[in-house]
């Protein structure tokens, strides 16, 4: 049973957090991150695929391979990717540091960078601000570590969850980034999930991978993949339950919560997209596989006429056909339907009359509205993939983000 939490207030036992501002950021906003347990921790991770990866990515790796962790170590204002034998040692350094500061392994700190590419990250903000954020962790230092991750970022973005796990109480919570440079293969983004349950490594990591899939790899803002997403999951086991099996009812209750949390994580990213205005779930049903229906619907959704329509809140439905069309998917277009909001503009190859679709056009006034293309190729097979308008503030931002 999942039990409501109260967001300005999370505590999961066994977890620390911090957040500082060490110098990064020429702002002098919090810019340095710490998430600390206090027991051994079970540890998964999913990470880019982008096949330019920042150095802390190639070391996150590393350090998750081995299936425990103590820490982890954030920083924003620099992604350190693509800086060569620099950046990789001042990742390594920083481990270090962190794990001299908090009596543990160098291999049980993960690191996780993000900000502008290309720029070495500096050493001395770094060994100024690790020791700082290690005195200041506390159980209530969540929400401050959840600002110290943002870069571009309108708001901190934080989820919890409490599940009753036979006579056990456990908490799950979660800390995200990401504005822009969205797009699947876990988005653009940095995102810690930590938890007092007992689980497993192998465990944690199956529930893992279909959490991700069905969220932060099922988003775009701008198509765009990052060489730093980075997700992880710390599970210190300190509610002394019995260790979840992924076949077990607990096993499903947590799957369960884990996909929620995330996904509601995931939501805030795409209406936090940089210069957004609106959230859209794009769902395609009918295909013969799912594959299908996902490069549908992931093709829709990144498409850029398609996203400035919804910018201007035209219900332009031949962007979307279009858009399904070029996807690599056989489709016949006289069965193709579309519904914008619940409304059908397109039904299997007929359009609507002008009064349906100014109705349509109403409906896209709002921040958030679903489209559902029926592809009708005689399969069952659906896909979701939410995603952002494209806006004139986007490409403003965007045209000056280094300067």
């Amino acid at each position: 049973m999942r039990l409501p939490v109260r967001a300005t207030r999370i505590v999961v036992p066994g977890f620390h957090f911090a957040g500082v501002a060490c110098g990064i950021k020429a702002s002098g906003r919090l810019d340095l991150a710490v998430i600390y347990s206090e027991a051994p921790a079970a540890v998964a991770g999913a990470f880019t695929r982008n096949r330019v990866r920042a150095a802390p990515v190639l070391l996150a790796e590393r350090h998750v391979r081995r299936g425990r962790a103590r820490a982890v170590l954030i920083n924003s204002g620099n992604a350190n990717a693509c800086t060569g034998r620099a950046g990789a040692e001042i990742a390594l350094e920083s481990c270090r540091l962190t794990s001299q500061g908090l009596g543990v392994a160098a291999e049980d700190v993960i690191p996780c960078s993000t900000g502008k590419i290309g720029v070495v990250l500096p050493a001395e903000p770094m060994r100024r601000g690790i020791p700082e954020a290690i005195a200041s962790l506390a159980p209530g230092g969540l929400w401050r570590a959840a600002r110290a991750m943002m870069t571009t970022d309108a708001f901190p973005k934080v989820a919890a969850r409490e599940l009753r796990l036979g006579s056990r109480t456990v908490t799950i919570a979660g800390l995200a980034k990401g504005a822009g440079m969205i797009a699947p293969d876990v988005a653009t983004l940095l995102v810690c999930v930590v938890t007092d349950a007992a689980v497993e490594p192998a465990a944690l990591r199956r529930f893992l991978r279909p959490a991700v899939a069905a969220s932060f790899n099922a988003i775009t803002v701008d198509g765009d993949t990052s060489t730093n997403d980075s997700v992880l999951v710390l599970a210190n086991g300190l509610a002394g339950n019995a260790p979840i099996r992924p076949e077990s009812r607990d096993g499903a209750c947590f799957a369960a919560a884990l996909g929620e949390l995330m996904g509601e994580l995931a939501d805030m990213v795409v209406a936090d997209g940089e210069g957004a205005t609106k959230r859209v779930r794009i769902t395609v049903m009918g295909a013969r596989t799912t594959a299908g229906a996902r490069r549908v619907a992931d093709v829709v959704a990144r498409s850029q006429l398609v996203k400035t329509a919804l910018f201007g809140g035209d219900p332009n439905w031949g962007r979307i056909v279009c858009a399904a069309g070029y996807a690599g998917v056989p489709i016949v277009s006289e069965r193709i339907s579309v519904r914008i909001g619940g409304v059908t503009v397109l039904r299997r190859g007929e359009p609507a009359g002008e009064t349906v679709v100014r109705r349509a056009a109403l409906v896209m006034r709002g921040s958030s509205f679903p489209i559902e293309i029926d592809l009708a190729s005689g399969g069952r097979a659906s896909a979701t993939v939410t995603t952002s308008d494209l806006s004139t503030a986007y490409v403003r931002f965007n045209a000056d983000y280094s300067t």
